[in-house]
């Protein structure tokens, strides 16, 4: 099966959540697979496995709307894109689209990192529901991530399409860290600084845990960093990163008493497993996504107190309790996999192909 896997969104610096999915998707189905990824900028090479590419229109081009024109040459059995916003006009071939969370219903603010123009647009866009369903219901498939998405999806009817997971899942042959090693005193915190990663209540308990200093690994903008910073008594405490590699992610990984994440929605959260596959405890909101990803291997508590968070800090400080937090972690993050991943994937594309030659044999009838 040849498959066209859009990597456009992958980023040219250092991966987000969705740029390392799609590459570790594509690496993962190209050991399977026929695979031909779409580029929109070579600088994104150095972050993707080394299967053939093309080169077209960037995604937030005026150029999208017909982008499959251009696809249509390429061949493809099954065209998957890892978001769900690839244009479809006149397409010819069967088409997987993606959709990883419904957060920006509830929390409006779009990425800052996109031009105004998209930004006003994905402001119009969340405000109802139908322009969901009629980018999901171009497709042939629908993947997500987790059954929690999946779930929000049918409540809101976002597709008639068939809904199939694709997990995510943490790097293959991560290496756990050394357990008869104490912790250092320090907390870990990757993700973004949107109000609803709710970062707030993690830096108010740092006054909390004496002892403790929590590193914000991100890039932030200077004005949330003061922001942040004001809201702690100790702010020597709280060490901004602004950005660190692969590397430094994960020497501080194994060093750390815990990840935090106190994120009020999500569609995965993928540093929670990348955490437990190097065998450092996770403390998390409990919450519905929270709960499916660490499967009771997580600390999780109310993402509004302080007080019950810094609770959550002082009983990882038991050797023997932050013991069994990292083995209960290492045991769920073995339970998801890249392989798995693949084969879901190939599996879609598999019915995405049969749904399409079904639908275009009744349009030629």
């Amino acid at each position: 099966m040849r498959i066209v896997f859009d990597a456009r969104f992958t980023r040219t610096d250092q991966h987000d959540g969705i740029s390392r999915y799609g590459a570790s998707l594509i690496e993962a189905v190209s050991r399977h697979a026929d695979v031909r990824m779409l580029i929109s900028d070579e600088r994104q090479l150095a972050l993707l496995p080394a299967v053939p590419w093309t080169k077209i229109n960037s995604p937030l081009s005026p150029a999208e709307l017909f982008v499959a024109g251009r696809i249509n040459r390429l061949g493809a059995d099954v065209v998957v894109c890892p978001m769900q916003t690839m244009g479809t006009w006149g397409r010819r071939y069967p088409l997987i689209l993606t959709l990883h969370d419904l957060i920006y219903y509830q929390n409006p603010t779009p990425p800052g990192f996109l031009p105004l123009p998209v930004r006003l647009l994905w402001r119009l866009y969340h405000l109802a529901y139908w322009p969901q369903r009629l980018l999901l219901n171009r497709a042939d498939v629908v993947a997500t991530i987790s059954r929690t998405t999946r779930d929000l999806m049918a409540r809101h009817s976002l597709t008639r399409r068939p809904v199939r997971m694709v997990s995510n899942a943490p790097q293959p042959g991560t290496v756990p860290r050394d357990v008869s090693r104490p912790p250092e005193k320090t907390l870990l915190y990757m993700g973004s600084f949107m109000p609803y990663k709710n970062v707030e209540t993690i830096v108010r308990a740092v006054d909390s845990m004496p002892g403790y200093t929590l590193h914000l690994l991100s890039r932030i903008p200077p004005q949330r960093q003061a922001e942040l910073a004001a809201l702690t008594a100790d702010p020597d405490r709280v060490v901004f990163h602004n950005g660190v590699t692969d590397a430094e992610y994960d020497a501080l990984l194994r060093r750390a008493t815990a990840l935090v994440t106190l994120s009020k929605a999500e569609g995965y959260g993928l540093p929670i497993i990348e955490s437990m596959a190097t065998g450092t405890p996770v403390i998390a909101a409990d919450t519905p996504i929270f709960r499916e990803v660490s499967g009771g291997a997580a600390l999780l508590v109310d993402p509004d107190s302080p007080q019950e968070f810094a609770g959550a800090v002082r009983r990882l400080s038991d050797p023997e309790r932050w013991r069994k937090a990292s083995a209960a972690g290492l045991v769920r993050a073995a339970e998801y996999d890249w392989e798995a991943s693949a084969k879901q994937l190939l599996e879609a594309a598999e019915e995405a192909a049969s749904l399409f030659t079904a639908r275009t044999r009744r349009a030629n009838r």
